[in-house]
């Protein structure tokens, strides 16, 4: 009996362990709902915030153009008036001061032919005088009805239906942004931000990235990239700290951008890649993520080495070169197991690299292929992978080494892949650089 009780307890609490995960899995899904309708009652109060906002600026937009195109126009009718009667009254006036002259000119002659004829010979021959004097004969032209202005306006219905038809397709509303950010691959110091369309009939132009640090203490969102390509690799980020990315994009033809995308939180556990500081003939940046090569009165290169062995296998590690200087063959660009004092060039044993004039050379021995000579711009990467070999002493083993690491070094559009074999397994390596002359700028990343 006290078997059969103990099993019916355990059912129990196993009943109730099953009870109390089904509640918590359903709770996480009432949370994720709540989340979701959130979106979508937020989203659409800020579209209609959006719609209203926009329309009412442009009906006070437009109100104001109509009435600035309407005072124009009227001041031109009043122009127009103005100038056209000016002439009108001058002419007005001339025709009423000679009917003044022909009025007093009729008042004379009146008299004079009244008057005795001791008076007679005087007044009329003062008469005809004054008669003669006024050119009786000479009259003012007035204008013909068209040869003066009349005035009328022009309107052209066209402009309402042509108003109609862009209105009528003006703004859009849509239920998702055209584009979402996909993948948020955290990288030393950094993250890379990978977006796709989701609304295949848009045809994107350019896109838009931007990023802010999360949180009540947040800043505003910055642009981070402007372009056509769908990922971009955002720097200088401090570890373990949240930041919000959002992308848009731009159709063709058109100059306003989409909607943004539903923002997504990131972060990066890798601590970024630093040069050592206080090796002499380089100078670093303040992120110490620069370093620029300083000093030619030394007759040697030196290796700047990493501040530690940030860089992992399945990474990719990244150099750009923003300035240059002569070339030496003891240029070098690469990764390394460990660092040494005194090192005059990473071509030595426990390290691969590449040289400035493109030559690639593993454990200090050049290999046959070579890459593109090292430019201004120039980007050249290390990718690695690591192959477990099998022990020593095995039969399937030609060689000494216990591990075999794949790399993969990239410069311009080529790439050389091979085998660098080590004698352990290496969870993180150092990585470095060497000039011999003034003037090399690298930035690693």
């Amino acid at each position: 009996m006290s078997a059969e009780v103990d099993s019916l307890l355990q059912e129990a609490k196993e009943s109730i362990e099953a009870a109390q995960n089904y509640r918590s899995e359903l709770q996480q899904r009432l949370h994720g709902l709540n989340q979701a309708r959130k979106q979508v009652r937020g989203s659409s109060g800020q579209a209609r915030e959006a719609l209203q906002r926009h329309f009412a600026e442009l009906q006070a937009a437009a109100g104001r153009l109509l009435a600035e195109r309407l005072a124009g126009l009227l001041a031109e009718v009043d122009g127009i008036e103005a100038d056209s009667i000016r002439p009108l009254d001058e002419c007005q006036n001339l025709i009423e001061h000679g009917v003044g002259q022909a009025d007093e000119l009729l008042r004379e002659g009146e008299a004079a032919l009244r008057c005795g004829l001791g008076d007679k010979e005087d007044k009329l021959g003062s008469f005809t005088n004054k008669a003669m004097h006024i050119q009786l004969d000479s009259l003012p032209e007035v204008p013909a009805l068209v040869d003066v202005p009349c005035v009328s306006a022009q309107l052209d219905d066209s402009l309402l239906g042509l108003l109609r038809d862009r209105v009528s397709r003006h703004g859009s509303v849509s239920s998702h942004p055209p584009v979402q950010i996909e993948e948020l691959q955290e990288r030393p110091g950094s993250i890379l931000v990978r977006w796709c369309k989701v609304d295949e009939d848009f045809a994107a132009a350019d896109y838009r990235m931007q990023y802010r640090r999360s949180g009540s203490g947040g800043s505003q969102y910055e642009d981070a990239y402007i372009g056509r390509d769908c990922e971009f690799l955002v720097l200088h980020l401090d570890p373990h700290t949240d930041y919000l990315f959002r992308v848009c994009a731009r159709g063709e033809g058109r100059t306003e951008w989409s909607p943004w995308s539903i923002p997504q939180t990131g972060y990066t556990t890798l601590a970024p890649h630093e040069w050592r500081s206080g090796t002499e003939g380089y100078i670093l940046s303040s992120r110490k993520n620069i370093a620029l090569r300083n000093d030619s009165t030394q007759s040697r290169c030196s290796v700047l080495y990493s501040d530690a062995s940030t860089y992992f296998c399945g990474q990719t590690l990244t150099f750009k070169i923003s300035a240059v200087a002569q070339m030496d063959r003891r240029d070098s660009l690469g990764v390394c197991l460990d660092t040494l004092q005194g090192d005059e060039s990473l071509q030595r044993d426990q390290a691969v690299c590449i040289s400035t004039n493109g030559a690639v050379f593993v454990n200090g021995k050049e290999m046959t292929n070579q890459l593109p000579a090292v430019t201004v711009g120039s980007t050249v990467t290390f990718d690695m992978e690591l192959v477990n070999l099998l022990p020593v002493g095995n039969n399937n083993l030609s060689d000494g080494a216990g591990f075999k690491l794949r790399v993969t070094i990239g410069s311009g559009n080529r790439e050389v892949v091979f085998d660098w074999l080590v004698e352990q397994a290496v969870d993180s390596f150092f990585f470095g650089c060497s000039f011999l002359h003034a003037g090399w700028k690298v930035l690693v990343f």
